[in-house]
């Protein structure tokens, strides 16, 4: 632990900062986990795209089909690879609240910098705030590493901004991935904004959120690494000059990139994200993998749709002018 319990809030207002990508988890041909390919992935976001940190095994990263030794796993490689390079964030929800706190532990154990926990399924109408607030404060109390909430209707209901505002009054809860509508979440900035870390995982409403809600931290998404290369950085460029105060041409660099948001939106099959996005990893030269089941893989069609989608886009030519990012803090990385 690189901080006290006491000491966590603090310590996330410090260091939890700038673009997170959250993670996809490649697999072999025959569906094991690509440990290898894991490893190559990160060193790509990390020492070429210098992202603040990487979010493991969330929803993306399939953890519905990923078992607790290969959820550990996947955080220990993380862990060894940032090494104080960047941030990572361990995602820990699983059905059995028991599972959800060896994972936590796991975590902690091994010098992950943070958790995050999407709030409970729970049946019969039991997900009233009392009971969200108790399930919080049990992992709370059981744990000293900083938690991060994931709020998203996912599971049959949404957290309220005063219930998140509640929550944060816990003495480790130190951020939220609210993946709820703009004025929600602008609500919960308003009411609890000192003593927890908003985010949202929308890249196009990231701007206006860092221009006008004062965010410091993109908490978590794929666009991190799927709308940048090595050369080409104009998502952080357009985040440096935004938390620089040059909004204009921070916006101009935001919407240079509609070409790569429409690509990736319209060449989505229905209810194949997963299995898209690593496809779409591998035109970046990146390491995908096939999905693992019940999820489905994609068609020679729907490779075909996305080879021309990323064709098109403009991430695979030669940079623009300024997509590179200038900033001290991406230097310093």
């Amino acid at each position: 632990m690189k901080y006290r319990k006491s000491e966590a809030k603090a310590y996330a207002r410090e260091h939890m900062r700038g673009l997170w990508g959250a993670s996809l988890t490649p697999f072999s041909p025959d569906l094991r986990l690509d440990e290898a390919g894991l490893l190559a992935n990160l060193r790509h976001w990390i020492d070429d795209l210098a992202l603040g940190g990487i979010f493991m095994s969330g929803k993306e990263g399939e953890f519905f089909s990923l078992s607790l030794a290969e959820r550990k796993r996947t955080f220990e490689i993380a862990v060894e690879e940032a090494h104080g390079r960047c941030g990572t964030i361990m995602s820990c929800w699983d059905m059995d609240l028991q599972n959800t706190l060896d994972l936590m532990r796991h975590a902690e154990a091994i010098g992950a910098d943070w958790v995050i926990v999407q709030s409970p399924i729970l049946y019969f109408g039991a997900h009233t705030d009392e009971t969200v607030t108790e399930y919080f404060r049990y992992l709370s109390d059981r744990v000293n590493i900083g938690i991060a909430l994931w709020n998203n209707p996912d599971h049959g209901y949404i957290m309220s901004p005063r219930l998140c505002a509640r929550l944060a009054d816990l003495p480790n809860i130190v951020a939220i991935k609210d993946s709820v509508p703009r004025d929600q979440y602008a609500e919960l900035t308003r009411l609890a904004g000192d003593r927890i870390l908003v985010s949202n995982p929308s890249e196009e409403e990231w701007l206006d959120n860092v221009v006008e809600l004062d965010w410091q931290v993109y908490l978590a998404s794929p666009p991190a690494f799927l709308m940048q290369t090595k050369a080409d950085r104009r998502f952080q460029r357009y985040t440096d000059l935004a938390m620089g105060g040059e909004v204009a041409r921070a916006r101009e660099i935001r919407d240079s990139l509609e070409p790569v948001r429409r690509a990736l939106r319209e060449s989505r099959p229905a209810g194949k994200q997963q299995a898209q996005l690593k496809y779409w990893l591998e035109l970046l030269g990146q390491v995908g993998g096939p999905v693992r089941p019940p999820l489905l893989p994609l068609t020679e069609g729907e490779r075909a749709r996305i080879r021309q989608a990323f064709a098109g886009c403009g991430l695979g030519r030669p940079a623009p002018p300024g997509s590179a990012s200038r900033s001290p803090a991406a230097a310093a990385r």
